[in-house]
């Protein structure tokens, strides 16, 4: 590995750290990151340039569905390297011009970052040689009301974005939070959650008799039924 890549790799936030602080101008103003977010799930998220078809499409979802996210407790920053003008004058395109399936007239609403010197993309392993040197990939950060990063999703300039996926990350992580559980592959609220590991034959052998409720397939591996009206109540209030 050369040092240019030892210094990019080294420079890249990971999960369970501490999201990069920066101040930047946005389409909607000055913002203090994360610090102004305190208290909500933000998805920070990067887009290679305007006026480029795939970044159009994730653009008009997102704003689409930032009620739902923000039902969920969670706001949308979005960041690519090119200029506020550019910006503005993009969305503006896309409100006025653009219509795809069956979306338009969509305003995009919440704040978009100018990174024109790519400090912030930089911060945050946004820019990747091997993909552009001058454009950053389509990264996603999900970063909890603490301000600690807790999920990392990085797509090629060529990958539009799962936006069910991205939700379903908020949903599940705020329902692991909220009731010490984990999420098995494809989880949804209503499925069955995954349940620590018993600490000894005894106690799994008290979860195989239903004493808590919990099927166990073995001593490593219990579910148990979380309702899903009772996932999305917590999340609901927890916004409160």
């Amino acid at each position: 590995m050369d040092t240019i890549t030892q210094n990019q790799a080294a420079s890249m936030p990971r999960i369970g750290e501490r999201a990069p602080a920066f101040k930047a101008v946005t389409t909607q103003g000055e913002i203090n990151f994360p610090e102004q977010y305190s208290g909500s799930w933000v998805i920070l998220f990067s887009h290679p340039a305007d006026f480029t078809p795939v970044c159009t499409s994730e653009f008009m979802t997102f704003a689409s569905l930032e009620d739902k996210f923000a039902e969920a407790n969670c706001k949308l920053v979005g960041l690519s390297v090119d200029g506020l003008y550019s910006h503005i004058a993009w969305l503006r395109t896309i409100k006025d011009k653009i219509e795809y399936r069956g979306m338009k007239n969509v305003e995009v609403k919440f704040p978009l970052i100018e990174d024109i010197t790519m400090e912030v993309a930089k911060r945050y392993g946004m820019i990747q040689p091997g993909e552009s040197s001058t454009k950053a990939v389509r990264a996603v950060f999900v970063i909890d009301p603490k301000g600690i990063i807790r999920t990392i999703i990085y797509y090629p300039l060529s990958l539009g974005r799962n936006f069910d996926e991205l939700y379903r990350i908020i949903l599940a992580l705020q329902t692991a939070d909220a009731f010490s559980v984990a999420t098995p592959a494809d989880w949804r609220p209503g499925d069955d959650v995954i349940v620590p590991p018993a600490g000894s034959c005894g106690v799994a052998k008290d979860r195989m008799e239903g004493k808590e409720e919990m099927k166990c397939h073995d001593w490593f591996f219990c579910t148990k039924k979380l309702d899903k009206e009772k996932v999305l109540s917590t999340i609901t209030r927890k916004k409160q």
